[in-house]
């Protein structure tokens, strides 16, 4: 990924004998093996204390929108808890998906698949802001190395959920993770998936308390952080 020559490529994805999406381009997949969407609710809904955290005006943000599978997952929790909106998500990708490809992930999660007629559609049309009841989505095409430095948000919680640091370190750089802490608010906090030690050196450099937990499935650990 270099600079906003990223802007308009798209992701080269292909599908293992168990249907889950794996990109060619970084040979990862996109979600858990065993199961994508409890993946995302233990690592990002949980790590980030979510929905509990839930107000008015809360803002998710997110770098690596892939299938739409955390967004849906948060619609689902936002809804489910019936908490008050709006509620925003910012959504930084350099690749994404076809329309086809994004519904063909999401039909493996028949709750995600429910509600994903409301993202499939607009993101057909080449929409990338649109409304799911009241969560506003928006997502930012291009290398977020040049996109989140420019971005005029700050989020209160950040799904980091980029393929492998050691698939796609571009992603993982400290002047990118150093820009998400700068676009966090006050007591904001994050959650990915790795736990490797240069990522939360970087993030503690960018000023999180970083705190390892259990990861999900084989997964042994995980990494959340505050920032004070």
């Amino acid at each position: 990924m270099t600079g906003d020559q990223t802007a308009g490529q798209r992701a080269e994805v292909a599908w293992t004998a168990r249907r889950v999406p794996v990109s060619t381009r970084f040979d990862d997949p996109y979600f858990s093996l065993e199961d994508g969407l409890a993946e995302t609710r233990h690592t990002f809904l949980a790590g980030n204390d979510l929905p509990g955290r839930f107000t008015p005006g809360f803002h998710v943000a997110e770098l690596g929108f892939g299938t739409g599978l955390n967004m849906l997952a948060t619609c689902l929790a936002f809804e489910a808890a019936g908490a008050p909106g709006p509620l925003h998500y910012t959504s930084f990708e350099a690749y994404p998906m076809t329309a086809d490809d994004m519904a063909r992930a999401l039909a493996a999660f028949p709750q995600a698949a429910a509600v994903a007629d409301g993202v499939i559609g607009p993101w057909s049309r080449g929409e990338r802001q649109f409304s799911l009841g009241a969560m506003r989505v928006e997502v930012i095409e291009g290398d977020a190395r040049t996109t989140l430095p420019r971005w005029a948000g700050r989020a209160d919680a950040w799904y980091l959920d980029g393929f492998s640091p050691a698939k796609n370190p571009a992603l993982w750089e400290p002047e990118l993770l150093a820009a998400v802490g700068t676009h966090t608010a006050p007591g904001g906090t994050f959650a990915t998936y790795t736990a490797a030690g240069f990522v939360r050196r970087a993030l503690e450099d960018a000023g999180f308390a970083v705190e390892r937990r259990p990861g999900f499935g084989r997964k042994r650990h995980m990494s959340v952080g505050c920032r004070p």
